[in-house]
């Protein structure tokens, strides 16, 4: 899914308030993680996971299989934390068309 700007700044204020939900580990990004990450998306469409590493090259490397498993759409990187959203079958967040 392709979101526009207006899109991404209407998610990007609404995750504002969100707490992460799934925090990697010492273990890194593994099957269980994808699973807990997978398993939140359908619960609430839009997620921040918490990835605990100072490398640029890993994070992007770490985000970019999260979207990819998941399916899901990158919104934000900020730091350590990174913002996802998937619309799930029940639509529990109307996003603007454009």
């Amino acid at each position: 899914m392709t979101l526009n700007k207006k899109q991404i700044q209407h998610l990007k204020g609404l995750a504002h308030s969100l707490k992460p939900i799934v925090l990697l580990g010492s273990n890194g990004l593994t099957e269980a993680v994808i699973a807990e990450i997978d398993y939140a998306l359908n619960h609430h469409e839009l997620i921040k996971v918490k990835i605990p590493t100072d490398d640029r090259e890993t994070k992007a490397l770490i985000v970019e299989a999260i979207c990819r498993e998941t399916n899901a759409t990158k919104v934000q990187v900020i730091g350590k934390t990174l913002i996802i959203y998937r619309q799930s079958d029940e639509k529990k967040i109307s996003i603007p068309k454009l």
